[in-house]
């Protein structure tokens, strides 16, 4: 089930319960990877044989979105980056390569397709999405908060000016009379198409922007000689599968926190990135945000101490962590010094961030 318009919001609130529920049992760790800055602008023309790509590795194959279940056909992505763009090429497994959406900024998801989100500052607000199916038709959106807080938070006018993408079949498309290998699809995204302000300059030399990819894939069923997404016996839709490069734990791409860390190295050749741990004093923050979430759905108010929504202590790399709750008028907020950095990270009921 998709999450992605207001009218979706009960439902959404009754998975973000079963998300909160579930991520006191497993933490998510975020996948990593050091994207390399290439010299030479490469040509989106939908060929993964362009000699930047060569040069550097495939992310890990992408996972169920909720559990550990291997999906049924491959994904992969590499990623590069110059002064200009941030590349991305996938290579996405596919025995029956179809699309019919072909007008820019419908649902594509309702067809198979694959999706790139991007939070520049890795606060979870003001964050992007980019969805794009085998006919390369795109819907790109801005996001100005998780949609967990039952909020209007989409600009679907918003697009990405200068987008450059191109789709490779290998095989035929829309063709159910043969087994197709799957589609390539390769993409320059702007920086500024980030920037937000005139002289904002936001190209990460060095640093990690939080990012995440999906792969939407239905089953599907033939009706004229024509895919369709399949239904069941009651004429409902069957329910798509979800494949991630960064696991969710959750049915839910709208969880920010835990996207993965791509890391945009100057260095020529391989370059290490950890994670900082003060990015780990964070997760525990929006651990303590979702048992907030929780506890207010059951008792129609907020907890009033850190001991209401947790018993045990809470620590990052054997350093034991002191948050603090304090409740106001509007809210809560929730702060904690970091042991690392000695950074004051403060956590608002509303999910923001706040460095002091």
């Amino acid at each position: 089930m998709r999450l992605k318009f207001q009218c979706f919001t009960m439902v959404l609130s009754f998975l973000s319960v079963v998300g909160f529920s579930q991520s006191k049992k497993k933490t998510i760790i975020p996948k990593t990877y050091v994207a390399s800055k290439t010299m030479v602008p490469v040509v989106i023309d939908g060929e993964e044989n362009d000699p930047s790509w060569n040069k550097v590795e495939w992310t890990e194959l992408f996972e169920d979105i909720e559990n550990n279940v291997k999906p049924k056909y491959a994904t992969k992505v590499k990623m590069l980056w110059d002064e200009t763009n941030f590349y991305i090429l996938a290579k996405i497994e596919e025995p029956h390569v179809w699309a019919n959406l072909k007008q820019r900024d419908t649902i594509i998801f309702y067809n198979n397709d694959f999706e790139v989100f991007i939070d520049p500052d890795s606060d979870t607000f003001n964050y992007y999405e980019l969805e794009i199916n085998a006919l390369n038709t795109a819907w790109d959106l801005f996001l100005s908060k998780p949609y967990r807080e039952n909020d209007n938070v989409v600009l679907n006018d918003w697009n990405i000016p200068g987008l450059k993408s191109a789709v490779k079949i290998n095989g035929t498309l829309n063709n159910p009379n043969d087994i197709d290998q799957g589609w390539v699809l390769e993409m320059a995204i702007p920086w500024a198409s980030y920037k937000t302000s005139y002289f904002d300059k936001n190209v990460p030399v060095d640093k990690f922007w939080r990012v995440n990819f999906s792969r939407v894939n239905w089953q599907h069923s033939l009706v004229d000689g024509k895919y369709e997404r399949k239904k069941d016996s009651d004429g409902k839709f069957l329910p798509e599968y979800n494949w991630v490069w960064s696991p969710m734990g959750v049915i839910n791409m709208h969880e920010p926190e835990k996207w993965g860390y791509v890391y945009f190295s100057s260095k020529e050749g391989k370059d290490n990135f950890t994670i900082p741990q003060d990015e780990k004093v964070k997760w525990e923050l929006y651990n303590l945000y979702r048992f907030q979430k929780e506890y207010e759905e059951k008792n129609k108010s907020w907890a009033k101490s850190i001991t209401d929504l947790t018993k045990e202590p809470i620590s990052v790399d054997g350093k034991i962590l002191k948050p603090f709750l304090e409740n106001h008028t509007t809210g809560y907020n929730i702060r904690v010094k970091s042991p690392f950095s000695n950074q004051t990270f403060i956590i608002r009921q509303d999910g923001k961030i706040i460095q002091k």
